[in-house]
């Protein structure tokens, strides 16, 4: 009779939790290699459906509502510190995208929303504001880290993503052009 030493049992559950560690990040990070593949093939993918609720105001928005525009979609939370960093940028770029048929568009993503409002409140956030409470809408767009930008172009379409914080170089080389852009 062969006897199954504890030790071997162990080290198979150990394989099975890392096994499974593993194979929840591939699935979690699936969002963002296919966005980030289709931009460096040169494609601009349809984005994730996305329709959440406004932050402090009644209704939902969805990113469909904004076609015809440019839109600059930023996964923040009032936490983040690189975000507090970013926002007054975001807020400049709304003052010169809004009359140039474009928007920035902030999702405030796992958050209280007393301290997403006194964060909007503080920078002087003039923009659409949206509600992801539970995060599952910036899992499907591959969000991994706050703030991450995703930019639509007028069509709809995900032109281009930045993975961290974005910079007036960002805005120049990415967003710029697709003004020029027709729908």
């Amino acid at each position: 009779m062969t006897r199954v030493r504890p030790v071997s049992i162990a080290a198979v559950a150990a394989l099975a939790a890392l096994v499974g560690v593993l194979a929840y990040g591939l699935a979690r990070q699936h969002g963002a290699r296919s966005l980030d593949q289709a931009l460096q093939e040169g494609r601009r993918p349809a984005p994730p459906a996305l329709r959440l609720p406004r932050l402090g105001a009644a209704g939902e928005r969805a990113l469909g509502d904004w076609r015809g525009h440019v839109v600059v979609v930023n996964f923040w939370a009032s936490w983040c510190t690189p975000c507090r960093e970013e926002t007054p940028l975001l807020a400049r770029w709304q003052r010169r995208l809004a009359g140039r048929g474009g928007t920035v568009v902030g999702v405030d993503v796992l958050d209280v929303d007393s301290d997403a409002l006194g964060f909007a409140r503080k920078f002087g956030v003039a923009y659409p504001l949206l509600r992801d409470r539970d995060g599952s809408a910036a899992r499907r767009f591959g969000v991994i880290g706050y703030p991450e930008t995703v930019v639509l172009d007028r069509r709809g379409r995900v032109a281009a993503v930045a993975r961290g914080p974005v910079d007036d170089g960002f805005r120049r080389r990415q967003i710029e052009p697709l003004l020029q852009e027709r729908a």
